[in-house]
C-alpha cells in the first residue's frame, strides 16, 4: 500500500530547502501576543512544497500558555474535533505566517490580533507532529473567532457592522461570489473556514496544486511583511 504524501513539511526535513535570501531566519525568536505578552518561541517553520513557501510558524509555547489550562473546542460536524483537550506533552502550536508581524530591531515576532487567551484556548500538538488539514482548520477557527463570536447582548447595529466586516474579509480572501445571505454565518457562529470547507472538500494529505494554491493564497498566509526592507 502506498504512503500518502504529506502536504506540510518541517523545514529541517527538507535538505534541499533553505530560507530564501531577503527573509530573516526567525527560528529561536520570541513570539508575543497582541499585548506583547510572551507566547513562546519559533521552533521551526512549516513548508508547503506545492506552493513552495513557508505557511506556518511552529511555536514551542511558553509555560504560561500551558498553565492556563483552557479546554479548546471546535464546533464542527467532524467528530474527531468536536471536543478535545490539550494533553501532557502537547506544547506546540502553529501560527499562519500572515497572522504575525516581525520586529527586526529586537528580533521577535508578534501578533496584532491574537491575544494570550486565544493562544491558551487553541488545540496544541506534540513537537514534530504530522499536520493534517483538519488540524489546520481547527487552528484557523481558533484564531478567527474574533470575527464572529460576539456577546449575546450586542445590539443590532454592531451585528450588522460585524457582518459587513465579515463579508469584506471573504471578498478579499475568496474568488467565489459573496452575497448578503452569507452574513447569516456570523450570527450562527460560523466563519470563513467553515465556508471554505463547504466549497472545497480537500482530503487530508491529498490536495492538488490548485487546492493548495487556493488554501494558502489567503491573506492569513501572506509573508510579504517578512521580506527585509
Amino acid at each position: 500500500m502506498g504512503t500518502k504524501e504529506k502536504h506540510l513539511y518541517y523545514l529541517n526535513e527538507l535538505s534541499e530547502y533553505k530560507i530564501e535570501d531577503g527573509y530573516p531566519d526567525i527560528r529561536g525568536w520570541v513570539v508575543k501576543d497582541a499585548n506583547l505578552r510572551n507566547v513562546g518561541s519559533v521552533k521551526n517553520l512549516l513548508v508547503n512544497k506545492k506552493v513552495e513557501k513557508v505557511v506556518y510558524l511552529d511555536i514551542e509555547v511558553d509555560a504560561t500558555i500551558i498553565d492556563a489550562e483552557h479546554d479548546p473546542y471546535y464546533d464542527n460536524t467532524d467528530t474527531r474535533l468536536k471536543e478535545f483537550v490539550n494533553e501532557k506533552g502537547e506544547n506546540h502550536v502553529i501560527i499562519p505566517i500572515g497572522l504575525v508581524d516581525i520586529n527586526m530591531a529586537e528580533d521577535y515576532i508578534f501578533s496584532k490580533t491574537i491575544d494570550h487567551n486565544t493562544f491558551a484556548s487553541t488545540k496544541r500538538i506534540r513537537e514534530n507532529s504530522a499536520i493534517d488539514r483538519s488540524y489546520e482548520n481547527a487552528i484557523l477557527d481558533s484564531y478567527n473567532r474574533r470575527f464572529v463570536h460576539q456577546p449575546k447582548t450586542e445590539n443590532v447595529e454592531r451585528e450588522m457592522e460585524n457582518a459587513e466586516l465579515y463579508k469584506q474579509e471573504r471578498r478579499e480572501n475568496f474568488t467565489e461570489p459573496i452575497t448578503d445571505n452569507d452574513a447569516t454565518i456570523v450570527s450562527s457562529e460560523k466563519n470563513e473556514v467553515d465556508w471554505f470547507n463547504a466549497q472545497n472538500e480537500t482530503i487530508d494529505g491529498e490536495g492538488n496544486l490548485e487546492e493548495d494554491e487556493f488554501f494558502y493564497g489567503r491573506k492569513e498566509f501572506d509573508d510579504s511583511r517578512f521580506r527585509k526592507k
